[in-house]
């Protein structure tokens, strides 16, 4: 298990990876995993200067920042990485997918409290998405990106837009969407509400002609 499988499945998943020594030597959403175990484990000895030192250096090189105290399951495929932030209390779930620019941020400043989201398993998160506070996302969801999510996410679910609204949720998965990277399928509920909103009007305007025909012939 340990870093070696976390190799394994971004091997696997990435379509641009050409194999697991590649993505040891090269991935910088790997190095930030060798570098947050390391800098985890210093957190737990509560030897907190070091672990932050070294989470310092983890962002400096590789983009990516995880607070020591966060928890992380394994196979966490992180996916360019640059410009991700993952707070103190967040927790990750097993092979999950993360792609740049993600936040998993707090709500206000309380101290010693949870106030960063849990993560469920094999949850895909689309690149700039932002998930803040002390909320849940289920196993298999689908957060779409640039997403803004502040509530829980039910299981199986596909969430888009600012805020996040839930567009589908699945039945039974034969395959998670941090497995096949499908985060481009799904609709924003706003545009829906827009094309559907032009063509009432559309309808109306139709309507109204008619109407506007048939007292111009009474009139005669």
């Amino acid at each position: 298990m340990g870093l070696m499988y976390d190799a394994k499945q971004i091997a696997s998943r990435d379509p641009a990876a050409r194999s697991v020594a590649g993505v040891i030597l090269l991935y910088p959403g790997f190095h930030a995993l060798v570098y947050y175990k390391i800098s985890h484990f210093f957190y737990k000895i509560k030897l907190a200067g070091l672990a932050r030192w070294v989470s310092e250096l983890a962002k400096r090189r590789t983009g990516v920042e995880i607070h020591p105290g966060a928890q992380i399951g394994k196979g966490l495929f992180i996916d360019h990485g640059a410009g991700i932030v993952i707070g103190e209390t967040s927790i990750i779930g097993d092979n999950c997918t993360i792609y740049h620019g993600v936040t998993l941020g707090g709500r206000g400043h309380a101290k010693h409290t949870k106030r960063h989201p849990t993560i469920g398993d094999n949850v895909l998160i689309g690149a700039g998405a932002k998930l803040l506070g002390n909320i849940t996302i289920g196993d298999n969801a689908n957060i779409g990106a640039n997403a803004v999510i502040l509530h829980d996410v039910p299981s199986g679910a596909t969430v888009v837009g600012v805020p996040g609204k839930i567009v589908k949720i699945d039945g039974v998965k034969q395959a998670s969407h941090a497995v096949e990277l499908d985060h481009t399928d799904a609709v924003d509920p706003l545009e829906r509400e827009l094309r559907d909103l032009c063509n009432t009007i559309s309808e109306l305007s139709e309507k109204v002609k008619s109407l506007e025909t048939e007292l111009s012939e009474l009139k005669k």
